[in-house]
Parts: C-alpha cells; sequence; structure tokens
C-alpha cells in the first residue's frame, strides 16, 4: 500500500509506458487541496501553481513519451468539487494527460465496478482504499481477474468520455 506524495513518486519510475485512472468519486478529501477548495467555495479565483509536483512529474512523462490518462465520472450538475476541479483540469492536460469525463448516467449503465483505481502498463492493477473522502492509499495487485476488469472499464468508458476541454467549455457556459 503506498499512500500520498508516494503515488506521485510512483510515477517517476512504477511503470514503463502507461497509465490510466478510473475515478468516480463526488469527492475527495486531500489535505493539500483544502485551501484552495475552500477559496473556490467563496467564489475567489484559484491559485494556480504550474509547478505543483503532480504537473512537474506529468510534464517529465511525458517528455520520457509515458502516457497517462483518466476518465473522471461527472455528476449531472456536477458537485462543488468537481466544478472545482474543471477550475484547472485543463492544466493537467497541457502537461500531457488525457483527462476525458463521462456523464454518471453513463458509467452507471456501463454495468461496471464504480471503484477508483489506476491500472498501469495494463498489468498492475492501483486499487484505492478510501476512509469517507479521504484516501488511505493505493494497493497495487496484479491478479490476472482484476487487471483484465479494469482493462474491460477502461475500453467501456474511453470511447464515449469526452476531452476535459470540451466538459470545460459546456460546463461553464451553463453557469
Amino acid at each position: 500500500m503506498i499512500a500520498g506524495p508516494a503515488i506521485t513518486a510512483f510515477f517517476r519510475d512504477g511503470f514503463e509506458e502507461t497509465a490510466w485512472r478510473w475515478e468516480t468519486r463526488r469527492a475527495y478529501g486531500v489535505p493539500h487541496e483544502s485551501e484552495d477548495f475552500q477559496r473556490f467555495l467563496r467564489g475567489e479565483p484559484p491559485c494556480r501553481d504550474l509547478d505543483r509536483p503532480w504537473l512537474v512529474t506529468m510534464r517529465a512523462l511525458r517528455e520520457e513519451g509515458k502516457r497517462v490518462g483518466r476518465v473522471r465520472v461527472l455528476d449531472q450538475p456536477p458537485t462543488d468539487y468537481q466544478r472545482w476541479l474543471l477550475e484547472d483540469v485543463l492544466d493537467s492536460v497541457e502537461a500531457g494527460e488525457d483527462i476525458r469525463y463521462l456523464p454518471r448516467a453513463e458509467a452507471d449503465g456501463l454495468g461496471v465496478s464504480m471503484r477508483d483505481f489506476w491500472l498501469f502498463d495494463s498489468r498492475t492493477l492501483g486499487l484505492f482504499h478510501y476512509d469517507g473522502d479521504i484516501s488511505l492509499g493505493m494497493e497495487l495487485r496484479q491478479d490476472p481477474a482484476e487487471v483484465d476488469a479494469a482493462r474491460r472499464i477502461q475500453a467501456l468508458a474511453t470511447a464515449p468520455a469526452q476531452p476535459a476541454a470540451e466538459v470545460v467549455r459546456r460546463v461553464r457556459s451553463s453557469m
């Protein structure tokens, strides 16, 4: 089980070619995000940090030729937390992540697990464990049946999911 900064560190050398995330929760209780999220709820402008560790890591992975992507399940209407994530998602896209969104109704219609995970090189599964909205960490597994199920989710979710830039435009124009 790895947690917190160790997850970001894992991305530096924990996989060879691809990492893909299935992100299904309505909110995440990430301690270092709390202040920015509260500022968003008060209607204050975001505090952009293009040198935060995640973005630095994503740029480095892109330069190495590694691909990182994810599909985020998005409520209709989006939760406050999901709207906040949309505020700077394009920074992550610019850094090299392929982030897409799938409406929750469509995700539910896929008939797949709604448990968050990362899939590394289509052979290692990083399953998240939570206490409420707080992540306890990511458990790395290589069980073939679990990995096959994750690959199936990736195939089913990626095709209908919309690129982040399209979703940002649509959500902002509806508010």
